[in-house]
């Protein structure tokens, strides 16, 4: 099958469900902005000098094609559940508890990974938007929405530790 189906040629594409929607919807803006999240981690990954970074961003990246089908499903059972809220909410724990206390905003760009992790935060708050926008609308699952909140905190977290940024910085 070829990558050019042409079936998108008039600003139309097909959902999970095979449902059609308008390419300009808030459920294929909501998860084309998770892609962009997604894009990002990548470069953040690859640039990363820190292993215990860049393991933490690949298993991180192993969950975001979940949360975009969700996304690209309408009314189908959420693949992102309350575990997995509650598995992202300790993996920021995990890196909070080895980080100061933050007393100061932050300017991003003391590297190239922590660049591309700050990208994916404010990426990932867009995708947020989106997602809220698009519950104003139709149904999203509480699971989805606070998954999506949690990706940045937890994005900003590692931008944190990917710049070894602490209080006296």
């Amino acid at each position: 099958m070829s990558i050019t189906t042409k079936t998108g040629d008039n600003g139309e594409t097909s959902l999970l469900t095979g449902e059609r929607v308008k390419k300009s919807g808030l459920r294929v803006d909501t998860y084309g902005t998770l892609d962009e999240v997604d894009s990002a981690l990548g470069l953040a990954r690859a640039f990363s000098d820190k292993d215990d970074v860049a393991e933490r961003i690949l298993k991180l990246q192993r969950k975001l094609p979940a949360l975009m089908a969700d996304f690209a499903s309408c009314g189908t059972e959420s693949r992102i559940t309350m575990e997995d809220v509650r598995e992202i909410e300790s993996w920021c724990d995990d890196v909070e508890s080895d980080l100061p206390e933050e007393h100061a905003f932050i300017i991003p760009g003391g590297s190239q990974s922590g660049a591309m992790l700050d990208l994916a935060r404010t990426t990932a708050r867009r995708a947020e938007r989106c997602a809220c926008r698009l519950a104003e609308a139709e149904e999203v699952a509480a699971s989805d929405r606070i998954y999506l909140n949690r990706l940045s905190d937890y994005c900003y977290l590692l931008m944190r530790l990917e710049e070894d940024i602490y209080e006296d910085d």
